[in-house]
């Protein structure tokens, strides 16, 4: 498929939890669409776990080549492995070492990306560790996740903490998609997989004369149980055989019997491919009771025209569309499956009835509509990206400006918890050499008005107001002239700032000890936000302030920051250098290359401060702030 003209072209890190060398349904998945997604002209880095020592050593020396300037995505699709995996559950492995999540980190760190889509992100895993660590956006494909494995998560409260900070869900399956948004509420975009041979069928009803029946033992040895129970139970006289292709390193306990070991044909992974087996056999049995259900087996059993006998549990009911496209059984019933088997045996038109009911879903199974699925996700997500250019007239308008330092975000003793007169505020900032502030006191517009009309050319002041929305955190309206009530939603308050002419800045983001919207929140009104604060000195903890940037560079959101401060000593603990302004489009196109200067005061300090002002009713003596060493910038080099 052709990409349409214009479209924009993506760098996309595709992040499995597996290791590469195992032929997982996931690690599938992601080698299928990131062939099809380089066909379109994207770069695909795919990142794994890997058992292979001499992967890992390819994949450190990438990340060390990294480092030094080179570009890892130097082909249409390139594989990068970040260390040894570790066992994490019985049918699977996942991993996390230390060093793999220090190398995810590194990589992230160093590589510029556009994407990065995980798979089955459930910690401890590669796939968390790049969701922690993604600098980009971030989607996250669910695809066969069972009740066992999301009821065990014992970290799940940190789980839906990480998960907030997806851009993108997908869901293979609809169970898949039910059952994850009831552990983790969201959005789930349905993607249902492809199937390798999605192109062919098979027309005779046994191609090789005799049934073959086949069989994958990667799901729980309860169900390889349960299946040689039912072969047993077939008529002697009915013509098949069996074939179970048995996972390398394995070695099941299976007694056959005489008349079984003539008819039973055990293969390692060694001796045949899953595809291969799916094109040879006439019928395949998935037979596992929920614990490792193998949905993807199912489907390109379908895809091949093989005819699948699967157990009643929900993602094997959604994959043979409820008994239309195979046949079911109750789990555990050994008679049941034994008559199913029974009845394709004895009965050739059976299999080609349900063959054919199966050729419609059949056509549906292509790696090419998976592929056009995910992109058209990546495009609706990169579509709320802003602009990366300023209009050149702008521009060299705004480089005949000078420089001058801005502190967007303080108080008065118009908030009801700050003591700060506004003629002192005004003083302050004369003092310590800031150019231009913002006030944005607390569901009041007055402070900024009065220090507005008392400062005499000695500060510009950027009228605002920090609103408190109903129950969606705050917002500031920067650039107004009326105030905004408290109390209602998000969008409503943005839509308020906007018939002011005003522009929306978003304060403190993803501060939990400050009200503020969610990540949902927020993308929920992505399109409405013009800056977003991405340094507060208030904001205890650095990991705050990281997340608000990752976020604005995610969105390419021109970037604040403020002091927050409902102190005089605080003010311009923190400013942002950028070049004067006149008006919002001016002020956006001056953030959108401005640069962050943040000074050494301490966060201890500013609070007690406070305290004692607006607490206790002791004014401290006021001691000078210098200003902070002058660097540089990008702008004053121009």
């Amino acid at each position: 498929m052709l990409r349409p003209v214009g479209a924009e072209l993506f760098r996309i890190a595709q992040v499995t939890p597996y290791p590469w060398e195992h032929d997982h349904e996931v690690n599938r998945w992601v080698d299928r669409v990131s062939a099809e997604l380089a066909g379109r002209g994207h770069r695909v880095l795919i990142v794994a776990p890997s058992d292979s020592p001499e992967l890992v050593r390819a994949g450190r020396k990438r990340i060390a080549a990294l480092a030094a300037g080179a570009d890892p995505l130097d082909a249409p699709v390139t594989l990068l492995a970040v260390g040894h995996s570790i066992p994490f559950r019985r049918g699977g492995s996942v991993a996390l070492p230390v060093d793999v999540s220090r190398k995810i980190e590194r990589l992230f760190q160093l590589l510029e990306l556009d994407f990065v889509h995980v798979h089955e992100p459930f910690a401890p895993s590669a796939s968390s560790a790049a969701l922690r660590h993604s600098r980009a956006l971030t989607v996250a494909t669910f695809h066969s996740a069972t009740e066992r494995f999301l009821s065990t998560q014992l970290a799940r409260p940190l789980v839906r903490l990480l998960f907030k900070r997806l851009d993108g869900r997908i869901a293979s399956f609809r169970t898949t998609r039910e059952l994850v948004s009831r552990f983790f509420p969201g959005e789930y975009e349905l993607v249902l997989p492809g199937a390798d041979s999605a192109s062919e069928s098979t027309t005779d009803s046994y191609p090789r004369g005799s049934c073959v029946i086949g069989y994958l033992a990667e799901e729980e040895p309860a169900a390889l149980r349960l299946f040689m129970r039912a072969l047993r139970r077939l008529p002697e006289e009915l013509d098949w055989e069996a074939w179970i292709r048995i996972p390398a390193g394995t070695v099941p306990a299976l007694p056959l019997s005489k008349r079984l070991r003539r008819r039973v044909r055990l293969l390692g992974s060694g001796e045949i491919e899953e595809r291969e087996l799916l094109q040879e056999a006439s019928v395949i049995v998935a037979a596992s009771g929920g614990t490792l259900p193998r949905p993807g087996v199912v489907l390109q059993a379908l895809a091949t025209g093989c005819v699948p006998v699967v157990a009643r549990i929900p993602l094997y009911e959604e994959c043979v569309g409820d008994g239309e496209r195979g046949l079911l059984f109750q789990p555990r019933d050994v008679a049941t499956l034994a008559n199913q088997l029974e009845r394709l045996l004895a009965d050739p038109e059976l299999c080609q009835r349900l063959r054919r009911a199966a050729e419609p879903f059949r056509r549906t199974l292509d790696w090419r509509r998976v592929a056009t699925d995910v992109e058209r996700v990546y495009r609706r997500i990169a579509a709320h990206r802003r602009p990366v250019t300023v209009d050149p007239a702008l521009r060299r308008r705004l480089a005949r400006r000078p420089i001058v330092d801005v502190d967007l975000h303080m108080h008065t003793d118009h908030s009801p918890d700050c003591a700060t007169p506004v003629e002192a505020l005004l003083r302050r900032a004369e003092q310590v050499g800031l150019g231009a502030i913002a006030v944005t006191d607390h569901n009041e517009i007055s402070g900024a008005l009065e220090a507005r009309e008392r400062a005499n050319g000695r500060v510009q002041v950027i009228v605002g107001e920090e609103i408190k929305t109903a129950e969606q955190g705050e917002v500031i309206g920067l650039f107004i002239e009326r105030k905004i009530p408290r109390g209602l939603t998000l969008a409503e308050t943005i839509r308020e700032i906007r018939k002011q002419g005003g522009i929306v800045y978003v304060p403190h983001p993803f501060d939990r000890m400050h009200a503020v919207p969610d990540y949902e929140h927020l993308l929920s009104v992505i399109d409405e936000i013009d800056a977003i604060e991405v340094f507060n000195a208030r904001v205890a903890l650095s990991a705050f302030n990281e997340e608000a940037a990752r976020f604005a560079a995610k969105y390419r959101i021109p970037a604040g920051a403020g002091s927050d401060s409902h102190v005089l000593q605080g003010l311009g603990s923190v400013r942002v250098r950028m070049r004067a302004f006149d008006g919002p489009e001016e002020f956006l196109a001056s953030l959108r290359e401005a640069e962050i200067v943040r000074g050494r005061r301490s966060l201890v300090y500013v609070q007690a401060l406070k305290f004692l002002q607006t607490r206790a009713g002791i004014t401290p003596r006021r001691h000078a702030h210098p200003r902070p060493a002058a660097r540089k910038t990008k702008l004053e080099q121009e």
